[in-house]
Order: structure tokens, then sequence, then C-alpha cells
């Protein structure tokens, strides 16, 4: 079996990525090898299949008191409206294969906990001018400028997200790492530390058989 075909059903373009990891070094951080990004993709369906809770749920903020939000508090009713919205795309698990302009319509339109965003602020960061397109579009929504504010809202259901969004691009604009020490090696918040993880991973197919096998150690993340 050669690797394409898992490549392209993990990845979506292998191409493209590729293309992608060539901005990763420039940027000066970790470039995994495609095979390692595979595996950091199936990392990412075992969250979800297994750790749904950690995703599009809040932990700290009420509802929005609104009909619709009241609605959408419910995740499989939400899901086909995030769709519309070009908020999800479930075939990028890495974030990697998005556009600026559709990270910043998941950053708008899909509810992050907590400081969950700052993983696909870290990736905007990497195309210059994507932090002030969002910030301008965040902050539109938080001054209810932007004719949609009211539906993107109650579409991230609870209270006080794109607050909490606008606050956290500024910090990190400013330079600030607005991840805890702690948070900063989880690779669920940060893409940096997802990165690391993929990148300590077996660098082939064949070099993860041989550690499956026990014939080499298998790297940890």
């Amino acid at each position: 079996m050669s690797a394409t075909w898992h490549a392209t059903v993990l990845l979506v373009s292998p191409r493209r990525i590729d293309a992608q990891r060539a901005r990763l070094a420039a940027a000066g951080l970790p470039t995994p090898t495609l095979w390692q990004l595979e595996l950091g993709v199936l990392r990412m369906w075992h969250r979800t299949l297994w750790r749904s809770e950690t995703i599009g749920l809040c932990t700290t903020q009420p509802v929005r008191d609104s009909w619709r939000a009241r609605l959408l508090r419910w995740r499989p009713l939400r899901f086909p409206f995030l769709l519309a919205e070009k908020a999800v795309a479930p075939w990028d698990m890495t974030g990697l294969y998005s556009s600026s302009e559709r990270l910043i319509r998941h950053l708008l339109g899909a509810h992050h906990d907590a400081t969950q965003f700052v993983y696909d602020l870290q990736i905007l960061a990497l195309t210059d001018g994507a932090l002030d397109d969002l910030r301008a579009r965040a902050a539109a929504v938080v001054s209810g400028a932007d004719p949609r504010a009211d539906w993107l809202r109650d579409l991230v259901v609870y209270t006080g997200y794109h607050e909490a969004l606008l606050a956290g691009i500024d910090r990190i604009r400013a330079g600030e790492t607005e991840l805890r020490a702690t948070d900063a090696d989880d690779p669920d918040l940060s893409f940096h530390a997802y990165l690391r993880w993929c990148a300590a991973q077996p660098a082939t197919p064949a070099a993860s058989w041989a550690a499956w096998r026990g014939e080499v150690s298998p790297a940890r993340g």
C-alpha cells in the first residue's frame, strides 16, 4: 500500500499541506513529515470521538438568552448551521488545509471554550494581516456594527465568547503567550504543541510499524 491514498484520506490535499510545511519551516516552527501529520489527524479524530465534551461546549459561561441560542446549544442541531456558515471544516482536522478566511469564519462562528481559540490564532499568525482582519471583524460583532452580529452570537451559543476572543487576539498581537505553561504543551490548545507532538512521532509508516512491533522505542508526545 502506498502512502498516497491514506495521506489523501487524512490530509485531503497532501500537496497543499506540503506547501504549508514550508511555511512552518520558514517561521521556525517544527515541521513534521506528512506521515507524522497524518498521525496527528488520527489523534484529533480520537479526541472528536472519545473526548467530544471538549469541543463546542462551555464550562464557565451561560447560554445566551435567546431562542436560537437555546436551540443551538444542542450540538447535533447546531452542526448543519455551522457547515452552512462555513464555520467548520470537518475534513481539515489540522487547520493547515483551510484558508485564512475559512479560519476566521471558524473563529467567529464556532464556540471555543476558554483559550481553545489560541490554536487557530497561532495558525492565522503565519499569514500577514490575518489577525488584523479577524480583530476588525470580531470587534464589529462585539459592537453590533456587523449586521449579522446577533446571529453569530447565537451560533456560538454562549455569553461573552466574542469579547473573550477579541481580548485574546489583542494579547497575542501584543506578544503575550496567552496560555498557561501547562496549557502551552497541550496539543488540543496550542498549534505549536500540536506540531511538536506530531514531530515526536515515527517519521514514516515503516517506522510506525517497527515501533508498534517493539523493534524501536516509540516516540512519545
